[in-house]
C-alpha cells in the first residue's frame, strides 16, 4: 500500500504510542532489466523482496509501495542540467560510463523510485521508529553527476525533503558500505546540520575520497572483531555531535569476505552483529532509523539477497523488542 496523508501527518507521533510492524518499502520496478552479462546484480532487489515475503516481513502491515520522487525534490541536491538529462534519457556518454549503468527508461525510473522509497522510509521511521527500504544507498552520486552505479543520492534527497517540509532540522548519516560515501560527503561538506560518518575500506573505490565529518579507513582483510572494534567508538563520536532528529543507516553488505568488490572480510554473523549494534544504539539514543541496503556484489543473487535480508530481520527484531 502507499503512504497515506494521515500517516504522513502522524509521522512524528511517539513510536511507543504508534507501534506497528517493521515498515518495509519496496517497488517491483527496483529491478529493471539490464543488458545480458552486466556486472551489476540487479536481480538482487527482486530476490530480496521474495526472501522478505518468505520471512513474513513483506506482507500486509509491513509493505509500503513508494511513488517516484518529484523533480523539485531532486533539485534540492542535484543540478538541474543533470536531473533533466536523466529524466529525458539524454545523459552524456561520459557520465553514463561513470555511473556504470545504461540510463534508459527502466534505470531512470528505478532511480526516481529508489529516491522516493528512501524518502518514504524516512517518513515511516519518524512514525514507527525504524523502517527499511529494499533499495537505496546511492552514496556516490554528487550534485552534477552520478557514479559507481548511483544515479541520484537518495539519502541526501530525503534529508533535504524532510528539512524543507519542516519535519527535521538535523540528520546523522551512518554509512557502512565498504566504499566511502564520497558523494554524500561532498553534498553536506559545509552543512553543520548533517553529520556524515563513513566506515569503509580505504584501499577501495573511490580512489579520491571526500572528507566526511568522520571517516574510518579500514585495511583490506579487516574481519568481524576488528571491524566492530573500530565501529563502536566512531558511532559514539558521531552521536556526540548531536542532537539529531533522524539517522539514516546505509547497511551495505559488500563488507563481506565473499563480495567481489569488497576487500574486507566480514562474515554473515559479523554483518548481523554490526546491524544490531548500529540500530540498537541509534534507537537507544532516541533516533528514528531509516535504513537503506547499500552495496552488495555477488553473482549468486539468492545468497546476496539472504545477506541483505539480515538488515530487515535485525530491524524487525529490535522494533518488536521495543513494543
Amino acid at each position: 500500500m502507499t503512504i497515506s496523508r494521515e500517516q504522513e501527518a502522524d509521522e512524528r507521533a511517539p513510536a511507543q504510542e504508534k507501534r506497528i510492524p517493521l515498515p518495509v518499502v519496496h517497488h517491483e520496478a527496483y529491478a529493471p532489466p539490464l543488458p545480458e552479462g552486466h556486472r551489476f546484480p540487479m536481480g538482487k532487489f527482486a530476490a530480496l523482496f521474495a526472501r522478505l515475503q518468505a520471512l513474513g516481513l513483506a506482507g500486509p502491515g509491513h509493505l509500503h509501495v513508494p511513488a517516484p520522487i518529484a523533480r523539485d525534490a531532486l533539485l534540492r541536491v542535484h543540478d538541474a542540467a543533470y536531473v533533466d538529462a536523466v529524466l529525458t534519457l539524454s545523459v552524456p556518454p561520459a557520465i553514463a560510463r561513470r555511473i556504470g549503468l545504461p540510463v534508459d527508461a527502466g534505470v531512470a525510473r528505478r532511480a526516481l523510485l529508489a529516491s522516493g522509497g528512501t524518502l518514504a522510509t524516512a517518513r515511516l521511521a519518524l512514525r514507527a521508529g525504524v523502517a527499511c527500504n529494499t533499495a537505496g544507498g546511492s552514496h556516490h552520486a554528487r550534485p552534477e553527476t552520478g557514479a559507481g552505479f548511483c544515479v541520484f543520492n537518495d539519502v541526501a534527497v530525503a534529508v533535504r525533503a524532510l528539512q524543507a517540509a519542516g519535519k527535521i532540522k538535523r540528520a546523522l548519516i551512518v554509512d557502512l558500505d565498504v566504499h566511502q560515501g564520497d558523494g554524500t560527503a561532498a553534498i553536506f561538506a559545509d552543512d553543520g546540520d548533517v553529520f556524515t560518518l563513513s566506515v569503509h575500506c580505504g584501499a577501495n573505490f573511490p580512489v579520491r575520497k571526500e572528507p566526511s565529518d568522520l571517516d574510518v579507513d579500514l585495511a583490506p582483510g579487516t574481519g568481524d572483531d576488528a571491524y566492530l572494534a573500530a565501529l563502536a567508538p566512531a558511532l559514539e563520536t558521531a552521536l556526540a555531535a548531536g542532537p539529531f532528529d533522524i539517522a539514516f543507516y546505509n547497511a551495505g553488505v559488500d563488507v563481506h569476505a565473499e563480495d567481489r568488490l569488497g576487500r574486507l572480510a566480514l562474515t554473515d554473523a559479523g554483518i548481523a552483529a554490526r546491524d544490531r549494534h548500529v540500530i540498537a544504539r541509534l534507537r537507544h539514543a532516541g533516533l528514528p532509523v531509516a535504513s537503506v541496503i547499500g552495496g552488495g556484489y555477488m553473482n549468486d543473487v539468492e545468497a546476496l539477497a539472504d545477506r541483505h535480508a539480515i538488515l530487515h530481520q535485525t530491524a524487525a527484531a529490535i522494533l518488536a523488542a521495543e513494543g
